[in-house]
Parts: C-alpha cells; sequence; structure tokens
C-alpha cells in the first residue's frame, strides 16, 4: 500500500535538512512507529529516491550528498500528466499564450528532479508525442493572473472590452474564469448594465483591479461552463430575410459579423438571410451599421421593429 502522501513528503523534507537520522530520531519525529519508518523509507528508494542507511549502535539514515532533491512526490501517472501539460501549453493547447521556451524550461526543471524511474517514464512517452501547433492565442499570462487576482481578492474590475458592436469600458464584479475549447471567459456581473455577462480573455484589453470591494453575489447557475457552452452551441434557430440597400461587399465589410449569407442583387442592394437566437441582436447589428435595409420576412421581426422604434420615439418627447 502507498504511504499517505503527507507522511512522504514530510519523511522527504526530513531527510533533505542534511543532517543524519537515527531511525529512532526520524520515527520520533515523523511519529509513527519503526516498522512504518522502515516501510516508507522502502517506498521512498522505489520511485528513485537515494536514502543511504547503516546498521548498528549508530546506524542512520540519510540522503546521498548531492542528491537533495525537493519535497516533489509525484506517481507514475502523475508524473505523465505534468509533462504532458507542458508540452501540451508549448503547442499553445491551453488556450494561454506561453513561449515554448517558457513551457521547455519548466519541464527541464522538473525533469530534473524527478526520480531516475519516472525520468525515463516521462521521457518515454515524450519522445512518442507529436502536438500539432494550432493559431497562437492572444491570451497572455499576466491578464490571466490580473483576473484571477481580482477574484481570490473580491475586487471590482476595470477594462476596456472590444465586442462585436464596438469598444466600451466596463466594470465588472467577477467571479468565474471559463475555458471553452482554445478559448477563455471572464463570468461577471457588469455594474453598468446590472446583469450577467461573460467577457472573451482575447478581447479585455488593460484590465485593472480596483480597490473596490465587493460581496460575491448568487450565481445563477450551478455549472457555469456548462451554461455557456450549452448557451453558445445552442441552434440559431430564426430565419430572417433583409434587403440590405449597400451592395454585398459593403455590407460584408460593415456588419460586424454575419450570421448567414449575403446574395448581391445589383451594385446597389443585397439579399441578407440571416440566421439568429434572438431579434434583439440582429436589431442592434442592424442599427449600429446604420445600414437603410427592408424586411422581407418574417412578420415578427417587422413587428418587432416597430415596437422598438416607437419606444425610441417615446424617448424623445418631452414632458
Amino acid at each position: 500500500m502507498t504511504a499517505p502522501r503527507e507522511r512522504m513528503l514530510r519523511l522527504l523534507s526530513l531527510l533533505q535538512t542534511g543532517r543524519q537520522w537515527t531511525a529512532v530520531e526520524l520515527a520520533s519525529a515523523m511519529e509513527v512507529p519503526p516498522r512504518t519508518l522502515r516501510r516508507d523509507i522502502d517506498h521512498l528508494r522505489n520511485l528513485g529516491y537515494p536514502v543511504e542507511s547503516s546498521r548498528g549502535p549508530g546506524g542512520n539514515y540519510r540522503l546521498v550528498a548531492g542528491a537533495a532533491l525537493p519535497p516533489l512526490m509525484l506517481e507514475h501517472d502523475e508524473a505523465i500528466a505534468t509533462v504532458l501539460g507542458l508540452r501540451l501549453a508549448a503547442a499553445g493547447g491551453t488556450g494561454i499564450d506561453l513561449t515554448a521556451e517558457s513551457a521547455d524550461r519548466a519541464a527541464a526543471k522538473l525533469r530534473r528532479i524527478l526520480p531516475a524511474a519516472l525520468r525515463r517514464k516521462t521521457d518515454e512517452v515524450l519522445a512518442a508525442i507529436e502536438f500539432a501547433q494550432g493559431d497562437r492565442p492572444s491570451v497572455t499570462p499576466d491578464i490571466l493572473g490580473v483576473l484571477a487576482a481580482a477574484i481570490a481578492a473580491r475586487r471590482c474590475l476595470e477594462f476596456e472590452y472590444t465586442a462585436k458592436v464596438g469598444t466600451s469600458s466596463r466594470t465588472v464584479e467577477p467571479m468565474r474564469l471559463v475555458q471553452l475549447g482554445r478559448r477563455w471567459y471572464l463570468y461577471a456581473w457588469d455594474l453598468d448594465r446590472r446583469d450577467w455577462r461573460n467577457f472573451r480573455l482575447d478581447r479585455i484589453d488593460g484590465p485593472r483591479m480596483t480597490e473596490v470591494a465587493f460581496e460575491p453575489r448568487t450565481l445563477p447557475v450551478d455549472d457555469v461552463a456548462g451554461h455557456l457552452e450549452e448557451r453558445f452551441n445552442s441552434p440559431k434557430s430564426l430565419r430572417i430575410v433583409l434587403t440590405l440597400h449597400v451592395g454585398a461587399r459593403e455590407a460584408a465589410a460593415r456588419l460586424h459579423r454575419v450570421d448567414g449569407t449575403l446574395e448581391a442583387l445589383d451594385d446597389q442592394r443585397c439579399r441578407y438571410v440571416a440566421y439568429v437566437d434572438s431579434f434583439e441582436w440582429l436589431a442592434v447589428v442592424l442599427t449600429v451599421t446604420d445600414i437603410d435595409f427592408t424586411v422581407d420576412e418574417p412578420a415578427g421581426f417587422r413587428d418587432h421593429l416597430a415596437r422598438t422604434g416607437r419606444r425610441l420615439l417615446r424617448a424623445t418627447e418631452s414632458g
């Protein structure tokens, strides 16, 4: 049976002090019986840690000179998971912009403090595996660190955010960092909009943790990652057909995102077939792009725009 992790770390830490321990002293310091101590020493040796012992009245335990290793206790599967994680990070698979050099330096340091048996095993695995180099992510460890620190300290965050409809200043109460695929998101309470919002980290610029503390609100869902994944992957069930009063090339340049297809009708008009999950989103996009258009279908979108227009007109009325 493998010895408890905490006890093995304690034993290795004592042996690293450089002193020679008698069996009685070491068992007393570990607060274990001699039989348990001998079993733990054998376990360290099986992992590759060079523990010497001498018999007789003056017998003692010590680490071999020059082999004072840090208290790193990893089983085979844990060591392989660690080095594979570092290699994946170097290939950009974590979605964080880590340089290959930094990941390789960390892997080299880890390799030096692994016992010989684990070094051989991890070297064999790394020699047999190749990671594809994907597109380099743009989320830096510095940004991730600032956001994580604000979440831990329960401090408000300020940053510039570039969304599909432009750039705005945001002040939020940060709650969670979520990775979906190769993208990272901040889930937070937006103080200006008084609602929960998710922010892509690669669109956040200049995050700054403020001195304003907050009491965490109750999250609207238990599984934030699952909630965002379901939201992003939900089918876009609304089909809207518009005639845009600009050419197809100009429409493609002015629309922040084309959720569908553009078909040229002539030099001055094009048909836009959009697939969206809400009328509100497309109405905002069309307003911001300032493109004249006619609603072909459905009638529900035409009614939604009419209601919105009347509400906006009422806001301009005095008294």
